[in-house]
């Protein structure tokens, strides 16, 4: 878990501002970067596994778990591309959330997919995932979708099964080919997760899935990187690009790496 949506952002870092609608790119690059989209997804992960460690039940604390993971990673890792509204409630602890609608919510989720064992369950801790920040209804359903689509991925295998879930929120899911030409820079979570999934949805692998989501321009990283993490949940990701991606983390990052795809390490 987390490789694929960190190589989703990592190979869509130099696209973001430089839209480039092909598959035929370079896939790793000296270029390349980890980003807020990584760090975030990180932060995810380690508030996932302390609330299951320390067994926690009330919204409010899983809330809190997850705020606070997240002001740490982000004070560790500053600069690395925070939007403004999101960057002042990073450095402002009695900050509330601010009803944001944007595609941080969904950016983030993908370890909720992989470390909760019910949809139930899944969609619950999306919500409070989402909810320190993007607690607009529209952050709120990007982060449920996306995190719904990574355990179905993972536990059913089944396109049409992902498909018709994110339908359920009410996304329209529009052939690629489509969309790709008029498409642009979008952070919404509205204009944003119908585009990841559906890149996921029209892939024959992990790289096709990060090539084909990062061929759609717009926020290019951000793009990359929801499909990066259902593509990994549902196709796995070939070792090569696992170990290429690990060349741009730090020890930190590593060894959290490390820690979520061992389950029978003891830490």
């Amino acid at each position: 878990m987390l490789y694929g949506a960190i190589i989703g952002d990592i190979v869509g870092s130099r696209y973001e501002f430089n839209n480039y609608k092909g598959k035929d790119f370079e896939f790793f690059h000296p270029g390349d970067d980890f980003t807020d989209d990584s760090v975030m997804t990180f932060a995810i992960c380690e508030a996932c596994q302390i609330i299951k460690h320390k067994q926690l039940v009330l919204s409010s604390e899983i809330e809190s778990c997850f705020a606070s993971s997240m002001r740490k990673w982000g004070h560790d890792y500053g600069g690395r591309g925070y939007g403004d509204r999101f960057f002042n409630w990073l450095v402002n602890p009695d900050r509330p959330a601010y009803n944001s609608w944007g595609n941080g919510s969904a950016m983030r989720v993908s370890a909720v997919g992989w470390l909760f064992d019910t949809l139930y369950e899944v969609q619950k801790m999306a919500a409070l995932s989402a909810s320190p920040t993007h607690n607009h209804p529209e952050g709120i359903k990007g982060a449920r979708a996306v995190a719904g689509a990574v355990f179905l991925a993972r536990t059913l295998k089944n396109k049409d099964a992902v498909k018709r879930y994110v339908e359920s929120f009410g996304y329209e899911l529009l052939p690629c080919d489509e969309v790709r030409p008029a498409y642009h820079f979008d952070v919404s979570c509205m204009g944003t997760v119908p585009v990841a999934v559906q890149s996921f949805l029209e892939s024959s692998g992990f790289e096709d899935a990060v090539r084909t989501a990062v061929s759609m321009g717009g926020d290019s990283d951000t793009i990359a990187s929801i499909t990066g993490g259902i593509a990994e949940a549902f196709f796995d990701v070939p070792e090569d690009l696992k170990c290429a991606s690990r060349e741009y983390l730090d020890k930190t990052m590593l060894r959290l790496l490390d820690e979520v795809n061992n389950p029978h390490r003891i830490v």
